[in-house]
C-alpha cells in the first residue's frame, strides 16, 4: 500500500502584478519514509521551482488512492464509506477511505469516484468531498534499469538457453 505525504514548500512566486510575493504551496507525494519524503520533495522542487525556498511541513495523510485525470489542476480529497462484517465478532463494520481525484468541479469528482467503484459489490456512501489546495501530486516512479543492468528475467532467459545449447 502507498503512503501520500503532505509537503509544504515556502518559496517566492511572481505574481500577475510582476513582484515577487512568499507563497507556500502544497504538494502531495508517495514516499516510504519522512526522509524519502524530504529528499524527493527537495529534488522535485530544485527542478521546477527557481530561487530560493523551504519544506516547512511533511505529514503522513490518510489517502489510500490517488486517481489523476490529465483534464484538470484541482484535486478533492473524498471520503467513501461502507460496511464490513468483522470476522472474528461478526459484528458490522464501517469502514471509512478516502481517495483523491482530479476533477474540474465536485459533481464531476463525485462522478468519477462512481465510475472508479463501478464493479464494487458492496453498497458504500460518498460522505463528503472537499477541494484541496495541492499543486501538484507526485507518485513514486521506480527508476528505470541502468544500461549496464538486465532485468533478471532475461538473465534467467540466457542461462536456460546456454543450458540447452550445451
Amino acid at each position: 500500500m502507498k503512503t501520500w505525504y503532505s509537503c509544504k514548500v515556502k518559496h517566492n512566486k511572481e505574481g500577475d502584478d510582476g513582484l515577487l510575493k512568499q507563497v507556500t504551496e502544497a504538494f502531495l507525494l508517495d514516499a516510504v519514509s519522512y526522509t524519502d519524503a524530504e529528499a524527493r520533495i527537495n529534488e522535485v522542487t530544485a527542478r521546477d521551482i527557481s530561487g530560493e525556498f523551504s519544506v516547512t511541513h511533511i505529514a503522513k495523510t490518510n489517502i489510500a488512492e490517488v486517481i489523476n485525470y490529465e483534464d484538470s489542476d484541482t484535486w478533492f480529497k473524498c471520503k467513501v464509506s461502507y460496511s464490513t462484517v468483522d470476522g472474528d465478532s461478526e459484528k458490522e463494520v464501517k469502514v471509512n477511505t478516502y481517495l483523491l481525484v482530479c476533477a474540474l468541479h465536485v459533481k464531476q469528482a463525485f462522478e468519477r469516484i462512481e465510475k472508479h467503484f463501478e464493479g464494487m459489490l458492496v453498497p458504500y456512501d460518498i460522505p463528503s468531498i472537499t477541494q484541496t489546495n495541492f499543486i501538484e501530486v507526485y507518485p513514486y516512479i521506480a527508476d528505470e534499469i541502468p544500461s549496464n543492468l538486465k532485468p533478471i528475467s532475461e538473465v534467467e532467459i540466457e542461462e536456460e538457453t546456454e543450458e540447452v545449447e550445451e
